[in-house]
């Protein structure tokens, strides 16, 4: 019988760290980085930790020795430790559900089975793992290669992944950012339900060569379902009924549900009730990022996100960098009072990464109850956002620089052009680094218009280029990063119940804007709007 994590009694309010740390930011006021910078020539040094391959660079955070000590105690009181035992253990984590937490063994599982230092969540999630796995991507060489082709014997040349969610973001923002390494088939990606990425997606596809993958772990995902029938539709009415079997591979449970689409039954993948959409991409959900770049080097994206586990368990805390990364955050969020975390990567691939981050960090830390069911005291997870970083330089840096609202800012970078453009590469590289000066310094002494504040909170995150590997990394970095928040707020980063509500009341509004309801039936609030938007629908 699995056992369940039982986390530390109370929340971070009853800590002497959370109380510690209240005190260091009142008395601080605003701390100057620079001066501090002046005053400390071993900050940079002290403020910074190299590990994996990645440097963490925090000197320009509004921190000093003794809020870093702070922040580092409150790991060892709110049991961080322990937590991540639990989760690699296999222990039932995700409380309020009543499920084990193992997105870790998606990339980690090996050989020997039974080895536990290797399978900590066991020999049979190892077992599971290893074995889906190498069905999935058998399917994927086999399609890169041309032995599974499309009804009419062509191999493919386009494939289609439709999901939303989890099923869409991770795979999206990775092959975008391995655009490099993509030497099969083109991948698409549709979630929008209105229908455009789905048209957008077919506007140049010829039916004979496009494979479809839909990615709906129950096959009931309003959305999915939506493009899916929309897919097929267009598939059958060039190739007819019989074709559809030999076009559509899926990832799913409901086995009745695809039998009755018409999946094919050998292009069938599943997903365990232990992996959360927005950790899945190390699953079959990342089919098509196998398919795009090859089985080889999907193998190296587990291999990186593999080796930031090991460190995340076994480093300290002064040298852990997601535990860093989230102690930062909650620095940042629950004593300076910044709501929101802008993430930066000067690296124009990176550009779907803080659209995967939005989901990842809010959609699991975007909680206001904590594990006891009590509302909490305290703010949980910032709003994140952000855009490549030379853009973001000529559009919203202004108001970080200089505008009322403030936010704490990721800035990620990397040392080697990923498109062979050396010159450039070091032009992003110096536009990243003087950014993050000009947020910390700031301008003075010159006229009103022109005064920048600084200080502002910025941590630079370097790798040396964007590969699998590197991929791997930043994302087990960031998914550790959530979690170690969530153990200290004393939340459930694994559920997702706030995402329900507004899917079931669709159910509802759908018959009144398809007119099968009487408008008189909508609810007040409702009316106003649903009369205007069918007055000008077609056939009305």
């Amino acid at each position: 019988m699995v056992s369940t994590f039982t986390p530390v009694a109370g929340g971070p309010l009853a800590t002497a760290a959370w109380h510690e740390l209240g005190r260091l930011a009142r008395d601080r006021g605003r701390l100057s980085v620079a001066a501090a910078f002046a005053t400390d020539p071993a900050r940079a040094d002290a403020f910074a930790v190299e590990a994996e391959g990645l440097l963490l660079d925090f000197s320009r955070q509004r921190l000093d020795r003794d809020v870093l000590g702070a922040l580092l105690r409150l790991a060892d009181e709110r049991g961080l430790r322990s937590a991540i035992e639990a989760m690699f253990r296999g222990e039932i984590v995700n409380v309020t559900e009543g499920r084990q937490v193992l997105h870790v063994a998606l990339r980690g599982a090996r050989t020997p089975l039974d080895d536990a230092a290797a399978n900590p969540w066991g020999a049979d999630i190892a077992r599971a793992v290893l074995d889906e796995r190498g069905r999935m991507l058998a399917f994927a060489a086999a399609v890169r290669c041309g032995d599974v082709r499309g009804s009419a014997g062509r191999p493919f040349t386009d494939v289609v992944n439709i999901g939303i969610g989890g099923s869409d973001l991770g795979p999206c923002m990775a092959v975008e950012a391995l655009r490099a390494y993509a030497d099969g088939p083109r991948v698409h990606f549709v979630s929008n339900v209105d229908g455009c990425d789905l048209a957008d997606a077919l506007a140049d596809a010829d039916p004979a060569t496009t494979l479809f993958l839909v990615c709906s772990k129950t096959f009931t995902t309003q959305e999915t379902l939506a493009n899916a029938r929309s897919a097929r539709a267009w598939l059958a009415e060039a190739l007819g009924e019989a074709a559809v079997r030999e076009h559509f591979a899926a990832v799913s449970v409901n086995a009745a549900a695809m039998d009755a689409f018409g999946v094919h039954p050998d292009y069938r993948f599943v997903l365990w009730d232990w992996v959360g959409g927005r950790y899945s991409l190390w699953s079959s959900i990342g089919l098509s990022i196998a398919i795009a770049i090859g089985v080889p080097r999907f193998g190296e994206l587990l291999a990186g996100g593999a080796a930031l586990d090991r460190h995340f368990r076994k480093a300290s805390w002064e040298a852990n960098l997601p535990v860093l990364m989230a102690l930062l955050g909650i620095w940042n969020v629950n004593f300076l009072r910044l709501p929101t975390l802008a993430v930066l990567p000067y690296h124009a691939r990176l550009r779907r990464f803080p659209a995967f981050l939005q989901q990842l960090e809010m959609e699991s830390n975007g909680k206001r109850v904590g594990l006891t069911g009590e509302a909490v005291e305290y703010e949980t997870a910032p709003v994140v956002w952000g855009e490549p970083g030379s853009n973001a330089q000529h559009s919203f840096f202004q108001l970080l620089h200089q505008g009322t609202p403030r936010a704490a800012l990721d800035f990620l970078v990397g040392a080697e052009s990923s498109c062979g453009r050396p010159e450039q590469q070091q032009l992003a590289i110096a536009n990243c680094l003087a950014q993050a000066e000009a947020f910390m310094r700031g301008q003075h002494g010159v006229p009103a218009q022109r005064i920048h504040e600084g200080d502002r909170p910025a941590t630079v995150l370097a790798f040396r280029r964007l590969d699998p590997w590197t991929l791997g990394h930043l994302v087990a970095l960031y998914e550790h990063k959530v979690f170690a928040q969530s153990v200290i707020w004393g939340i459930n980063a694994f559920d997702q119940y706030g995402v329900e509500l507004g899917k079931k009341l669709c159910d509802g509004v759908l018959p009144l804007v398809r007119g099968e309801r009487p408008p008189a039936e909508a609810p007040p609030s409702l009316r106003r709007a649903l009369a205007f938007l069918r007055r000008d629908a077609p056939g009305n």
